[in-house]
């Protein structure tokens, strides 16, 4: 997992305009040492991890992709033997996929991709001769990967690639019985089909979503305001305002428990955000203007940037524009 640090942090430096002399002098590293440990040939400290961390404002999060040399000799071992599976390898693999679901804050899709693939398919590998107690602990972390994967392809407009993860995740999912995980990348292919211009997708992918088998209450108003836009967008006005009222339902339920894991941001001013689409799609245009605002001023400080705001911030603008 070395290769995949050095090709994270060189397309972080990268995107934020550093040069690996530049990245040396700021973290007071050597930078022949800087340029082995971005070219994989050299393990990084983690003090070197960390500093890079800090340069790049990634809140702890590219510096947590590096797993310590037990781990990494934890995950080493699971790889060759994948039957005699243990816990440590488990959290190893989970802490890293958290780590990378963070990154997803701070990076441009289209630089977190290929490490994000790689890590699927050590997951995936190390899954396919998985034995003993800690598997389903190991199939939620391979559906939650490529719940992730479906998503960053999906930023990225790969759209049968993305398609095809989400469906794997849905899969392993229901294998477990997990239905946060299996409602999660339900959403996200709703998230797809917004991107694709087909507001029968939206309609059903959120629908599906916020229907799943024990969802999380704050997935089920999520998904039912998006599943809303998508419905009052095909000129079923009657049906996306039940389906908002039946969300508003949900309100206080969603607040009074925390987000599921995999969906860790649905908090109730992210669900702003997904109420002022709902409001947009409906033309009620002073409303969304409201929703999305507040969800927008209600974002933890390191989301606020997160380049999928881009799709909220046009919303915004396009509601603006229509008062």
């Amino acid at each position: 997992m070395r290769d995949d640090f050095a090709d994270l942090a060189r397309r972080l430096l990268h995107d934020n305009g550093y040069s690996i002399k530049a990245a040396a002098r700021a973290t007071h590293y050597d930078p022949a040492y800087l340029s082995r440990v971005l070219g994989g040939k050299q393990r990084p400290s983690r003090k070197l991890a960390e500093a890079l961390d800090e340069l790049l404002t990634t809140g702890g999060a590219l510096a947590n992709t590096l797993l310590d040399p037990d781990g990494d000799s934890r995950v080493s071992r699971g790889l060759a033997n994948p039957s005699r599976l243990d816990a440590g390898t488990v959290q190893a693999l989970a802490g890293v996929l958290a780590a990378y679901r963070r990154l997803d804050d701070a990076m441009r899709p289209e630089s977190i991709i290929p490490a994000t693939l790689t890590q699927i398919r050590v997951v995936t590998r190390t899954l396919k001769g998985a034995r003993g107690p800690y598997r389903d602990q190991l199939t939620a972390v391979a559906s939650e990967f490529a719940q992730f994967g479906g998503w960053v392809l999906a930023q990225d407009r790969q759209d049968a690639r993305a398609t095809a993860f989400l469906n794997t995740a849905v899969e392993l999912a229901d294998e477990i019985g997990d239905g946060t995980l299996a409602a999660q990348a339900l959403n996200f292919k709703g998230y797809l089909a917004r991107q694709q211009g087909r507001p029968e997708g939206v309609a059903r992918w959120y629908a599906a979503a916020a229907h799943a088998p024990g969802a999380h209450p704050a997935q089920r108003l999520g998904d039912m305001l998006q599943a809303a836009a998508g419905m009052a967008e095909l000129g079923e006005r009657d049906a996306a305002l039940r389906m908002v009222e039946n969300a508003e339902r949900l309100t206080d339920a969603a607040a009074a428990l925390p987000p599921p894991a995999t969906a860790y941001w649905l908090t109730p001013e992210f669900n702003r955000l997904n109420m002022g689409l709902a409001h947009l799609g409906l033309g009620r245009h002073a409303d969304a203007v409201d929703h999305i605002t507040a969800g927008l001023a209600g974002l933890p400080p390191e989301l606020r940037d997160a380049p999928w705001t881009g799709e909220h911030r046009e919303a915004l603008r396009r509601a603006l524009a229509a008062c």
